[in-house]
């Protein structure tokens, strides 16, 4: 999906991932299947690249990451014909504080 967007990917496989979304800022109530980065900031999970763009765009202050705990069904990668789960995207903050960037 980012790749589609035009984000160049590298993507590496590791055993354990927690390591990387501590280092990162993403808390692990906000944990899904894969944490990356981009210009600094963690993006977690199934993020759609037109919010990764907006969040470049803004640079809103103090912010961290961008979050879709879990795997919500029509998320990015999560599609499943004639189903699409509501859910939202999450912005995090260099405190750990999580709010609402995106509905979906």
């Amino acid at each position: 999906h980012v790749r589609a967007a035009g984000y160049q990917v590298k993507a590496v496989d590791v055993d354990d991932v927690t390591p990387y979304k501590k280092k990162y800022g993403v808390p692990m109530e906000m944990a899904s299947c894969h944490t990356g980065v981009v210009d600094g900031y963690a993006i977690e999970g199934h993020v759609p690249a037109d919010l990764i763009d907006r969040l470049l765009r803004e640079k809103p202050r103090n912010a961290k990451a961008l979050a879709v705990p879990g795997m919500p069904v029509g998320s990015p990668g999560m599609e499943v014909p004639g189903r699409k789960d509501a859910y939202n995207v999450m912005l995090i903050d260099r405190t750990g504080k999580a709010t609402v960037y995106a509905k979906r």
